[in-house]
């Protein structure tokens, strides 16, 4: 009886743990917002993510487009 018990509890373990990593959460909305003091063009996505996380609100940064300009990023 004992182990019947134990095979049910980990049965039970076994498909809250799976059910657990299968609900999607909803991710927060990021807002782009041109950088104020990146200066010059932008080639490192590190770099702009440390200057737009100086710069207050910002959790990073990457480079966009043609003319290689830094945009920071932020949940909106």
């Amino acid at each position: 009886m004992a182990s019947k018990n134990l095979g049910i509890f980990v049965s039970l373990v076994i498909l809250f743990a799976s059910l657990d990593s299968t609900i999607p959460f909803a991710d927060a909305r990021q807002c782009e917002s041109r950088s104020r003091t990146f200066r010059g063009m932008c080639f490192f996505d590190r770099n702009c993510a440390l200057v737009c996380q100086l710069e207050g609100d910002f959790t990073g940064g990457h480079c966009i487009g043609f003319r290689r300009r830094c945009f920071c990023i932020k949940d909106c």
